[in-house]
């Protein structure tokens, strides 16, 4: 806000993009002409053009009764140029030279960073070039006027000869056939000026009729210039990053991308990687790697990149293998592809490599030939799968290649969960593609080698659910005994809690240091908020209690607009600075927490996100702060009744919103205060806190 201050905002003009004149529009220039004399007033005899080498001819009138018009030199350059003879060919009819001949070429090939501007009312309309072209004046008939007088000089030197001197120079010829023309030869021929010049005239003119600049027909053509639909229709295409805008102002120039150094085509610098999007980068690493650990490709992206952007990123285009990240088979086989072994189609290989893949989610080590026998796709095939992935092992088959990433599953529980759902539909689909019995998808029993571990998906669910009951058991224990020497101390008799039965909830406890995490820790982006093993910790909270209620009050009057998930983050921050033994350890629940922020003057608003947007639930549910106390609290109101219809706006449009409802007491100061406490800028627009990626 500081360098806003400093450099304010005057004006807010919308542009709008005209394309009906798009491909038709060339700009004109005269650089041996001075701006003050244009031709406006001046007669234009013709103009005609070839549109595909951009090339423009226009024939204008010379004013041959000027004082500054030399007669006689005009009547001499025509007489050099048509002679004495009178035809219709004749560049001058007049025998004067009353007229001259302006020729084009291209300013620039590029004109992508070009545009023709009109301000009216308020707008600025822009219509891109199609051509920037340079007219100077053409001197050609001194071409005519050198011919005719070589024509003239032969016809002499003709007269002058004898009929028997003619006859001695004849003399006899031999025909001779040209050879087949090389490719090299014919390489060159092309590439000669000759030859261009060649092409370029057989391009043929288009004549044009010219209009004046106060023609009717002008000004018709001129109302293309502005952009036809202006009312409440969004130009999309002009809503860009800053510094996506920034680049398409200023390209980079060619020469910095010739002095590159020259990499082979399926090498790529770390330099190069690191200008991509994000998504292209972790794209273009696992296709070339394969398989990886999330530590290892977080290593090779840019410091300070963040994880849970990576992780939104990894799952589009990888799956999950024992702790590992591999790249998805139709990406590495996209569509309408084949194999470079077999020729196989990419669909057969999709299938064939997920069942490689799916092996090795049940299985440390798998046989090749097992894999061929169901897959039953060329060797060459199944062993570029196996490659990929593994490594072979004398006596043992085929072993994954990386070691099991327990760390990241214990770290990211969430993302286990959901790939773990994802194989459950893989497995059913090629179940039915196989036709596999449930003998065949069993995994079969291994013996680890010494100083490996080999773990199954459904075996670390079930390390899970036993580890979390088991933590239970102990906080449980800890807990009677606290509330017993608490019991003791304070002079209150307890009654001593029995085993618990089926179907009862246990007392209201609260976690111990060292369990705090493991049991009842909320994890980020988990819908639940409780464990992958999907055991629901038994809760005795129905009511949010006065911390709760608290925390959420003060975090929405420092914040004023937060989705369900960035909520959820910062709850989980205020938990880890907490003490243990906490009473907001005992389990928080998506919905008691909405319920709080209900509660607490606040609001959900109900964006309308798009129909292709990616945002999960958890970032689609958005709450404010709708009632604060101050006297804000009607602008805050009105705001957010804006972007109950659009989920995002043109700041003009909260202004003139506020304007209508509260007069010209509204300030520069109020919007932009208002603007930061509940919205952010992206590409021109104005959005609610955390639903647009930045």
């Amino acid at each position: 806000m500081a360098s806003e201050d400093d450099d304010p905002i005057i004006q807010e003009i919308d542009v709008y993009l005209a394309k009906s004149l798009a491909d038709k529009l060339y700009l004109f220039q005269y650089p041996v002409r001075p701006a003050a004399m244009t031709y406006d007033d001046v007669t234009h005899l013709s103009a005609k053009i070839k549109p595909k080498q951009q090339k423009v001819e226009v024939e204008m009138a010379i004013d041959s009764m000027s004082p500054n018009y030399c007669r006689s030199k005009g009547e001499q350059i025509a007489l050099n140029v048509d002679g004495t003879t009178t035809e219709e060919s004749n560049t001058y009819s007049t025998k004067l030279m009353d007229k001259q001949t302006f020729s084009s070429i291209q300013a620039t090939t590029n004109t992508s960073r070009y545009a023709a501007a009109v301000f009216r009312k308020g707008e600025l309309h822009l219509t891109p070039l199609h051509g920037i072209l340079q007219l100077r004046p053409s001197f050609s008939y001194l071409d005519k006027a050198d011919s005719k007088h070589r024509e003239r000089e032969a016809a002499n030197e003709g007269g002058d000869s004898s009929p028997d001197e003619a006859e001695e120079d004849v003399k006899q010829i031999t025909v001779r056939f040209s050879r087949p023309e090389s490719e090299q030869a014919r390489q060159r021929r092309v590439q000669s000026y000759e030859f261009l010049q060649k092409k370029h005239a057989e391009e043929p003119w288009v004549h044009l009729h010219y209009y004046g600049l106060k023609d009717s027909r002008s000004e018709h053509e001129r109302q293309y210039l502005f952009c036809q639909f202006t009312g409440m229709a969004e130009n999309t295409e002009l809503v860009k990053s800053p510094s996506e805008y920034l680049a398409m102002l200023m390209p980079p120039p060619v020469e910095d991308e010739v002095a590159k150094a020259v990499c082979p085509s399926n090498v790529l610098s770390m330099a190069q990687l690191r200008n991509l999007p994000l998504g292209d980068q972790v794209r273009t690493l696992m296709k070339n790697v394969k398989v990886m650990p999330f530590a290892n490709l977080m290593s090779f992206l840019s410091p300070g990149t963040d994880s849970t952007a990576v992780l939104r990123c990894i799952q589009q285009v990888a799956m999950l293998v024992q702790g590992n990240w591999v790249i998805k088979s139709d990406v590495l086989y996209p569509k309408d592809s084949c194999s470079p072994h077999s020729g196989v189609p990419a669909e057969m290989l999709c299938r064939g490599r997920d069942y490689v893949m799916w092996k090795f989610t049940q299985e440390r080590w798998v046989e090749r030939k097992a894999v061929a026998a169901v897959v039953k796709l060329p060797p060459e095939d199944v062993k570029d799968f196996m490659e990929q992935m593994s490594v072979t092992r004398i006596n043992r088959g085929w072993e994954f290649l990386l070691p099991h990433d327990g760390e990241f599953i214990k770290k990211h529980p969430d993302v286990a969960q959901r790939q773990h759902m994802l194989w459950m539909g893989i497995q059913a689909k090629l179940e039915k593609v196989f036709k596999l019995s449930k003998e065949d998808m069993m995994p079969k029993k291994q013996t680890p080698q010494p100083g490996s571990v080999v773990v199954s998906g459904e075996q670390l669910v079930t390390m899970a659910r036993e580890k979390v009951h088991e933590n239970y058991s102990v906080l449980e224990r800890e807990l009677q005994q606290r509330h017993r020497a608490q019991s003791r101390d304070s002079g209150v008799v307890r009654v001593k809690q029995e085993p618990l039965s089926d179907g009862e909830e246990p007392m209201d406890t609260s976690s111990s240091a060292g369990h705090n995490g493991a049991v009842n820790g909320l994890h980020s982006g988990d819908s639940s908020w409780n464990s992958v093993n999907g055991h629901c910790p038994p809760r005795a909270h129905t009511a949010p209690t006065q911390e709760l209620r608290d925390f959420v009050s003060s975090i929405f009057r420092k914040h004023f607009v937060l989705t369900l998930s960035e909520l959820k983050r910062l709850f989980n921050l205020h938990l880890a600075s907490l003490p243990p033994g906490h009473s907001l350890f005992s389990g928080i629940s998506d919905r008691l927490l909405q319920e709080t922020v209900l509660d607490s003057k606040c609001k959900q608003i109900l964006v309308p996100f798009p129909p292709q947007s990616s945002a999960a639930a958890d970032e689609q549910k958005v709450f404010a702060l709708w009632e604060m106390g101050d006297s804000f609290d009607q602008h805050r109101q009105i705001l957010l009744e804006i972007f109950i219809k659009n989920y995002r706006v043109r700041r003009n449009l909260i202004q003139a919103k506020l304007t209508q409802e509260f007069g010209d007491n509204v300030t520069k100061t109020d919007l932009d205060r208002l603007l930061k406490e509940c919205c952010v800028s992206h590409g021109g627009m104005w959005y609610l806190k955390g639903t647009v990626q930045s």
